[in-house]
């Protein structure tokens, strides 16, 4: 169980960079992070971004709970001028636990309050919100939703490991139905509904999911799939781009935005006899994946991620945020770690290259689509020197904002933490214990997995929760 993280300067991390032949790049100038970002016709008063981050502490019926309320008023007053609101499911059957949040018409009222806790956290601290911006993610979880796998492609790699009968443990097989062109068709109404709700609930954007391999994300990569959303790129895209055309349709005036897979990589799997991480088994080509080299699965191939990230940009998305992997088949891939979480393989790359490709592969996009501010991730395994790369990245034009995933569970103030004091709060730095993916991978009750958030940083509300998830083993 090798650790990689044994950096003591900004040096000694370039040194490692440069061993590995990377190309990390890092600054003391903080200057970049505190310049202000246009969005289309809003404006955010900084370069740094919380990023979508589930907690699971929704209620059942899919309103904020507590938990939900208490996560968004920390990061409204930690000083972030890009609140990205997490995912919200827009139908209940697309729900990816039974605590996500559901954006319906029973829950609206209380997603109002939700964003205005958000708001007046933010008030309360800064003095005034105009430079904030605040957004809601509306997803479906396709073959991840609760209930029941919800597919709309037959994938060789992820079939065998999505189970579809929890009583025996049964994974997907050729009789297992997919989606008809009829019901996904249905979901550019629900989709539009959604998008009002949110706009209703004073959102100043929606992104489309289309990443993590939910939904929007499998259909990118449907080529096996016939009919009008499998194929073709067109077709493949079909769905995605209907629903951006009938939002921009019926609310000309809200933002829209997109988390979107640039790189779908390989599922991984824990190697016989060890906890080391290796690819699943597979055939080339392969042809199941988005963004991916179909001869090289561990390759990316950003053609078509760019093609249709251009392609949106006409339909009106003002705001992209670049992510990759599958947080059930490829955690290394999305957010690069330190410690696995129990049920997870250690690390098979080291860490710093897969922050590596998250940093080039946001680079590629943001040259290749300038007009369109890009938001990188891969930011949180740098620990305290999350702010020295995101100012190099943001002086180089590689991204227009900085990322901050699981750091802002421990450090939801990590903006006003550099504000004031120019560098982040070393006894709260995210050391990527994996403990808040832990917790959503514990059972709990009827209720699902447990609350996440950083035990080790914020044990006032998730310590009593750690030690019962222990327990539950």
């Amino acid at each position: 169980m090798a650790r990689f993280f044994k950096f003591h300067s900004t040096s000694d991390l370039l040194a490692e960079s440069q061993r590995l032949g990377l190309d990390l790049r890092l600054s003391d100038d903080f200057a970049p992070l505190f310049r202000p970002v246009k969005i289309g016709p809003l404006t955010a008063g900084n370069a740094l971004c919380v990023q979508p981050m589930e907690g699971c502490d929704g209620t059942l019926d899919g309103r904020p709970d507590s938990l939900t309320v208490r996560r968004w008023e920390r990061f409204g007053a930690g000083g972030a001028k890009l609140i990205w609101g997490e995912a919200a499911a827009v139908t209940d059957e697309g729900r990816a636990n039974p605590r996500q949040l559901l954006v319906a018409e029973h829950t609206v009222g209380d997603l109002e309050k939700l964003h205005l806790a958000c708001r007046n956290a933010h008030r309360e601290t800064f003095g005034s919100d105009r430079d904030l911006v605040v957004g809601l993610q509306l997803t479906h979880s396709g073959r991840y939703s609760f209930r029941r796998p919800l597919v709309a492609v037959r994938d060789p790699l992820l079939d065998q490991r999505t189970i579809a009968d929890t009583a025996t443990g049964k994974t997907i097989d050729a009789s297992y139905p997919l989606l008809a062109d009829d019901d996904l068709k249905r979901l550019v109404d629900r989709y539009v509904a959604a998008a009002k709700l949110a706009w209703k609930a004073g959102f100043q954007f929606v992104d489309i999911k289309q990443c993590h391999r939910y939904l929007l994300n499998e259909l990118l990569a449907a080529h096996n799939r016939p009919g009008p959303y499998g194929g073709s790129f067109e077709n493949r895209t079909r769905l995605a781009r209907d629903i951006l055309i009938g939002i921009r349709s019926e609310l000309p005036e809200m933002v829209l935005a997109s988390r979107i897979n640039v790189f779908d990589s390989i599922p991984y799997r824990m190697k016989a006899g060890t906890t080391d991480g290796e690819p699943c088994p597979h055939e080339l080509p392969v042809t199941c994946l988005w963004g991916t080299s179909p001869s090289d699965p561990m390759a990316p191939d950003l053609t078509e991620p760019i093609a249709w990230i251009r392609e949106m940009a006409k339909l009106g998305v003002a705001l992209v945020n670049v992510s990759m992997g599958n947080p059930y088949g490829s955690p290394h891939i999305i957010r690069p770690f330190e410690y696995p979480p129990p049920d997870g393989y250690e690390t098979p790359e080291h860490p710093l290259i897969g922050v590596d490709r998250h940093f080039r592969l946001a680079a590629e996009v943001q040259a290749a689509v300038p007009e369109v501010p890009v938001a990188g991730s891969g930011y949180s395994y740098l620990q305290e020197f999350l702010p020295h790369a995101g100012a190099a990245n943001l002086r180089d034009a590689r991204c227009r904002f900085v990322g901050a995933g699981r750091a802002t569970l421990s450090q939801p103030d990590f903006a006003k933490q550099l504000m004031d004091h120019g560098k982040l709060d070393r006894k709260r730095i995210c050391r990527t214990f994996s403990y808040c993916t832990a917790l959503m991978r514990s059972k709990h009750n009827e209720l699902g997995q447990f609350a996440a958030g950083c035990p080790p940083f914020d044990k006032d509300a998730y310590g009593d929760l750690w030690e019962a998830a222990k327990r539950k083993g």
